[in-house]
């Protein structure tokens, strides 16, 4: 009786639960949190968990921290991996989605990667009702992602969209407002990441983390070779020596990291097309592929998988928030929400 009360006077919510960021969009007001899916956790001599720190903060703290205090990303490959530590990040997003109102009950919708087990798509759901929400829909990361960039999903016609997050890339085939082709490959930003880690280790001896190879893939990093190298001074500690130091690296460098791991999204790409119902052929090579998510902002991203697939490919407007942005506007239409999503 108080959820459906408090329900009354609250708004509702559209989360896309990231591997790399969490962002919540708040119906009527857009998009109020957007901050690393990280939480800093301290443990006493018993083991209890305290929770010091989310999102931004649980970032700035991350391999600055004490033996007792852990940095932990809940999130693996878009799948919870830590279901305590994830329901106490959506409450705290939640809460803060709300100007830490506490008796806040919405109804919410959380984007997921295609294909998770019913056992993960419980866990997720639990986790948000643990946390507050009054009722739960869950919508698959590929159609939210089309929706969210505007393509035309309930119309009998095919759309390809290609998203990239941090944990996992979604490809999906979207026709009459469902998934008719769907890959999802645990490949994507995080990856990027490491790899870009493991050459600069390999190379240069060098030993950086994650945020600082998460700059590089951003500030440098790009697909296609570039007309001018971009360059940026990269510090970490000489492996062999033990010594902190700093080495000079340029885009073709980060190119040479990325090139692998890039071949694997362009490879999976490749699979869906190749499975693709003749009726729909014909429309994906009119309409192209869109890219979404952070992945689609690396340089030349488009034009390399374009060279690859012999057919238009484009990135959405603003592809970091389309994903989120689809989730949203399935929740505000209860027409699509009947058709795109799930409760289960």
């Amino acid at each position: 009786m108080f959820k459906r009360f408090f329900g009354l006077f609250s708004s509702d919510l559209a989360i896309d639960l990231g591997t790399a960021n969490t962002l919540v969009l708040v119906k009527g007001k857009g998009v109020v949190v957007n901050e690393p899916s990280i939480v800093t956790v301290q443990y006493d001599h018993s083991g209890k968990q305290k929770i010091l720190a989310v999102g931004h903060a649980a970032k700035e703290m991350a391999g600055k921290t004490p033996g007792n205090i852990r940095s932990i990303r809940p999130m693996k490959d878009g799948v919870i991996a830590d279901f305590l530590v994830t329901e106490m990040m959506i409450r705290y997003f939640i809460e803060k989605a709300n100007n830490g109102k506490k008796f806040f009950s919405p109804r919410v919708m959380i984007c997921v990667p295609y294909g998770i087990t019913q056992v993960e798509r419980k866990a997720v759901k639990e986790s948000a009702l643990n946390a507050g929400a009054r009722a739960v829909y869950l919508i698959e990361e590929p159609m939210a992602a089309a929706i969210g960039a505007n393509l035309a999903v309930h119309e009998p016609t095919g759309n390809l969209v290609v998203d990239i997050g941090g944990g996992t890339t979604e490809i999906g085939v979207i026709s009459m407002g469902g998934l008719v082709l769907c890959r999802s490959i645990r490949v994507a930003g995080d990856k990027i990441d490491q790899v870009i880690m493991d050459y600069i280790k390999k190379n240069y001896n060098l030993l950086i983390g994650e945020k600082v190879a998460e700059d590089l893939k951003i500030n440098i990093g790009t697909a296609i070779q570039q007309d001018s190298e971009l360059v940026a001074v990269v510090y970490g500690r000489d492996q062999i020596e033990g010594v902190l130091t700093s080495i000079e690296v340029n885009s073709e460098h980060i190119r040479s990291a990325m090139a692998d791991t890039l071949e694997e999204i362009a490879d999976a790409l490749k699979a869906v097309l190749e499975e693709m119902p003749p009726e729909l052929a014909g429309d994906i090579v009119a309409n192209g592929v869109v890219l979404t998510g952070g992945g689609a902002l690396i340089r030349g991203l488009d034009k390399y998988l374009s060279d690859i697939i012999k057919l238009p490919v484009y990135v959405a407007e603003d592809p970091l928030l389309a994903v989120t942005r689809g989730t949203g506007m399935a929740l505000d239409s209860l027409d699509m929400l009947r058709h795109v999503a799930y409760e289960n």
